[in-house]
């Protein structure tokens, strides 16, 4: 617990410099000041500080500051920018009024922040490697889609193939007169592939060799390496959610809600969360949804719901299905259970069978 004298600091990060507030427990401001966003800069003047609660925006400095601060005896709330309507909200918007917001609403009440919980340097770190395969596989789509594009505002066709022959199945077809524009964009593509495939044989490294759980994920049909790994990472924890439903709102798969009144209007999904991560899941529903997914109770729940009609039937099948599947995945994390796809009508059976013997 934190005396009665506890100073209370907002830190408005900025890309070269932040701005920093300190108020003290009955709310009157002490210091007002500008400082470098550098860890020296941070080091040396959090050391010095009284013992106090430090509030944040989460983004791109705020994963190396809170663990900096943290480690010099503070303690740290990293805010959810989304939810801080007090700050990107204020006709007076600034540095300093958002430096003094942060510090007021840690001592009002933490959880006004929402704060968030940045990942450990390791899953960071093992986390680049599937941002750094995303960001070659968006380069070479956009590629792909370059040539195509070219070849086909000259009145030709490139036949279709996966983006991983690409380089090899349409050379060819590259007509006479395009071959030195787009020859060299072949090769780079080329290289591309290459780069991903050393990246796809890192991830599956990873989930053997480190991130063993991975496995328990990927026994539901449709979730591989990647996506397991990726949910494993971006998760981090699974005692962080005390009940699997709690993970489709963090993912952004729930709907929004503007309820006032009698109105309560259907609106799109919340869209929170890890974006690539969502992305993925919807992926795999997608597949489970698909000509090519086995049958499993997953996907009749799924098919059901498309079924009921609508012109958007069908995506708000693919996003439920996303959601359930993230609530499966983990279960199966926190539980260690060996996956039945048939689980529900398993239970369906047994809750027949107690009735009639009633």
């Amino acid at each position: 617990m934190f005396k009665d004298n506890i100073h209370f600091v907002g830190l408005d990060l900025g890309d070269r410099s932040s701005q920093l507030t300190v108020i003290d427990s009955e709310g009157e401001l002490v210091e007002e000041t500008r400082l470098p966003t550098s860890k020296v800069s941070f080091e040396r003047k959090f050391a010095h500080l009284p013992r106090a609660r430090v509030a944040m925006e989460v983004g791109t400095h705020s994963r190396w500051a809170s663990q900096l601060i943290e480690g010099l005896g503070h303690e740290v709330l990293v805010a959810n920018a989304r939810k801080l309507r007090a700050i990107y909200d204020n006709p007076r918007k600034g540095d300093r009024a958002d430096a003094e917001t942060l510090a007021r609403l840690a001592r009002l009440d933490p959880q006004l922040l929402s704060p968030i919980h940045h990942r450990s340097p390791e899953a960071q770190a093992d986390l680049s490697v599937i941002r750094s395969r995303d960001s070659l596989v968006r380069s070479r789509t956009l590629l792909i889609n370059h040539v195509r594009g070219t070849v086909k505002a000259n009145g030709g066709r490139l036949p279709g193939c996966s983006a991983a022959s690409f380089h090899n199945r349409v050379k060819e077809s590259v007509p006479e007169s395009l071959r030195p524009a787009l020859l060299p964009i072949l090769e780079t593509i080329a290289s591309l592939t290459g780069q991903i495939r050393g990246f796809d044989r890192q991830i599956e490294e990873l989930c053997s060799q480190r991130y063993p759980e991975t496995r328990l994920l990927k026994q539901v049909a449709g979730v591989g390496s990647l996506t397991a790994l990726t949910f494993v990472l971006t998760l981090e924890d699974p005692k962080r959610f005390h009940k699997s439903r709690e993970v489709g709102p963090a993912l952004g798969l729930v709907p929004r809600r503007d309820q006032s009144g009698d109105q309560d209007p259907q609106l799109r999904i919340t869209k929170t969360g890890n974006v690539y991560l969502r992305q993925l899941l919807v992926g795999c529903a997608h597949y489970i949804l698909g000509p090519f997914g086995p049958d499993c109770d997953l996907r009749r729940w799924g098919l059901k719901l498309a079924e009921r009609g609508g012109k958007n039937a069908r995506k708000r099948a693919v996003v439920a299905v996303a959601r359930k599947l993230a609530i499966l995945l983990h279960r199966l994390w926190k539980t260690g259970e060996v996956y039945d796809p048939y689980y529900r009508s398993e239970e369906r059976e047994l809750l027949s069978q107690a009735a009639e013997a009633a």
